[in-house]
């Protein structure tokens, strides 16, 4: 921009406008999402379970790249093979390469535990949200009827849909979602309870807004700390829950490569040839240990407490 100078009648350019003061980047105003990395990342412990998980799923992903023999082949002339040589695991009494099925196992770990929560987490939302913020018969409704999931307990209640759908891992993922929102909706209900009466609320509701986009961007996005923390904690208990069914004869399939499957298969050596379900075993105590440390790093990163 230019202006006449007064005796010349030359351009000359404009002195810019000073700065604002608030225009500075200042280090005090570190954005939100910078300090809970930094947390997150601060916590050793935190940093061990994301690095377990992403092993977990890299080793999901690239099974046919890394598992050095195909889970399902059979080689009756080579069972019961104690680990080392060709097969560093041992093979099973069917011959097959223990190595190769524990690499396989970790995708129907990753695709049930995962799965489940997402369709748990997607009702618990949905029911906790409608309970927490319009009260009164609405949620005297849907927590009785939590309370009737509550009553049953999550493998007996997973058993059941099993039995009515048959085996596979869409009826494992569906029968293990189904009996675990109902802690979602009322962890969730709970946190909205408390959120619903903050000032911002109110003037949302005076400024004219409809309910659902205050439950969409006031309310929700406040109250799902915990729900998220929870929600990585229990993939390992629903791991857990999917071997334990596999193990019981009711998950899936017997001859698929999967953590509960194998220990299943090993059950008749015990004290023989251990190595049949030690190692699916190992690898469901270090997942489960890896989902435990990342739910706890991101409670303690996400706690405002704690900021």
């Amino acid at each position: 921009m230019t202006e006449l100078v007064s005796g010349t009648g030359e351009p000359t350019t404009a002195d810019p406008a000073p700065a604002r003061p608030d225009a500075e980047p200042s280090v005090a105003r570190v954005s939100q999402w910078s300090d809970i990395r930094h947390r997150f990342f601060a916590n050793k412990l935190a940093v061990v379970g994301l690095a377990i998980i992403v092993i977990l799923v890299l080793t999901a992903i690239f099974a046919p790249l890394i598992a050095p023999y195909d889970p399902l082949k059979q080689n009756l002339m080579n069972t019961l093979q104690s680990p080392g040589g060709d097969h560093l695991l041992g093979t099973d009494s069917l011959g097959r390469d223990q190595l190769s099925r524990l690499i396989y196992g970790s995708r129907i770990a990753i695709i049930v535990g995962l799965a489940s929560i997402l369709v748990a987490v997607s009702i618990g939302i949905l029911l906790g949200s409608l309970a927490g913020y319009y009260g009164r018969w609405v949620d005297t409704v849907i927590m009785r009827v939590a309370d009737v999931f509550f009553a049953f307990p999550l493998l007996i209640g997973a058993i059941v849909i099993i039995l009515l759908m048959g085996r596979g891992v869409l009826p494992v993922v569906l029968s293990l979602g189904i009996f675990s929102w109902a802690t979602f909706a009322r962890l969730l209900r709970s946190q909205i309870l408390s959120v619903r009466e903050m000032d911002y609320v109110h003037a949302a509701k005076a400024l004219g807004a409809s309910q659902g986009r205050i439950i969409r961007k006031h309310i929700l996005p406040n109250s799902l700390t915990s729900v998220l923390v929870y929600a990585t904690s229990n993939v390992g208990i629903v791991i857990v829950a999917e071997a334990s069914l596999s193990y019981l004869g009711v998950g899936v399939d017997p001859e698929v490569a999967e953590w509960g499957n194998m220990i299943a298969a090993g059950r008749d050596f015990m004290g023989v040839k251990d190595f049949m379900w030690t190692y699916p075993s190992l690898a469901i105590v270090i997942t489960v240990l890896g989902f435990v440390l990342l739910g706890n790093g991101l409670r303690d990163a996400l706690d405002p407490k704690l900021r």
